[in-house]
Order: structure tokens, then C-alpha cells, then sequence
């Protein structure tokens, strides 16, 4: 017997974020993904800061809060398939993002690409590719170590 329900209308799982200036993040989301925030979540402390706030992205409810006195930041690493990675990486990086790996070949036909968004969350990004053949593993002479040294480097510079 599973423990898990599926709420009709969502997922089992839905990530959560605490940053500074929850709304900035919210307008981030919102214009580089093209989605809305639910209106009816949003709420609001007396002080305006963000207790709670969703944005949809397809059956995932990104959850935001702004930190408040004496909590620590609890930035996210997210995954999120699109469309289109390149199209993604660069209306992020016009909005503030710094992208830590480019549109990168995959396994399991895909595309990868990867940013930090001003409030350091790290996000993956997966675009279907059809037809196109897995990349040839790293530990292979003539492979590539971008998708594993992107990701250390950035990681390991986040204090």
C-alpha cells in the first residue's frame, strides 16, 4: 500500500524556497517561465513580507517564502523540463541569472542546461532531442566533463 496521495490537481511533491525578496523572485519566475503566480495563495505578514506565495510550473506548485528574522536562507536545486534550454538560459540571464552550464547534449535524448538565479537557487534544465544520440561518457578519451565540471565549480564557489 502506497503512503503517497496525488492531490487531483498537483503533484506528491512540490519544492519550497526561502530567500530575500520573495516578490523578486516571484517576477523572475514568472517572466522567464511564462507562468503566473496563484493569486489566491499569496499571503502577506502585517511587516508585507511574503509568509507564502505558488507559482504553477505544469503540476508542480513552486512555493516562496521571504525569510524572516533569525531564518536561514534555504535557497533550491530545481529541475524543471521546457522546451527550449537555450531560449530559457537567455531570458534568464537578461533578467539578472548567470548561466552555469550551457545547452549541453544529455543522456536519454535531451538537452541540458543549467543557471543560478540571483537568489542562488540552481536550476536544471531539461528540453526533449529527439533522435540524438547520448553523448560519449567523460571517463572516455574523447568525452566531455562539461555537465559534471559546470556543476562543481558552481557549487563549490556558493558560500
Amino acid at each position: 500500500m502506497s503512503i503517497l496521495h496525488t492531490p487531483a490537481d498537483g503533484a506528491v511533491l512540490n519544492p519550497f524556497v526561502m530567500v530575500e525578496n520573495a516578490a523578486g523572485l516571484i517576477t523572475f519566475v514568472s517572466e522567464v517561465f511564462e507562468v503566473t503566480e496563484t493569486a489566491a495563495a499569496h499571503t502577506e505578514m502585517p511587516d508585507g513580507k511574503l509568509i507564502h506565495a505558488e507559482l504553477r510550473l505544469g503540476t508542480v506548485d513552486l512555493m516562496i517564502v521571504d525569510r524572516q528574522e533569525g531564518w536561514p536562507l534555504r535557497p533550491g536545486l530545481l529541475q524543471v523540463c521546457v522546451e527550449d534550454v537555450t531560449v530559457l538560459l537567455e531570458r534568464a540571464t537578461e533578467r539578472g541569472a548567470t548561466a552555469v552550464t550551457e545547452a549541453t547534449p544529455f543522456y536519454g535524448e535531451t538537452t541540458l542546461g543549467r543557471m543560478l538565479d540571483p537568489w542562488q537557487n540552481l536550476w536544471w534544465l531539461y528540453a526533449p532531442a529527439p533522435g540524438r544520440p547520448d553523448p560519449v561518457p567523460h571517463w572516455d578519451d574523447e568525452g566531455s566533463d562539461t555537465v559534471f565540471t559546470t556543476l562543481d565549480a558552481t557549487l563549490r564557489s556558493l558560500r
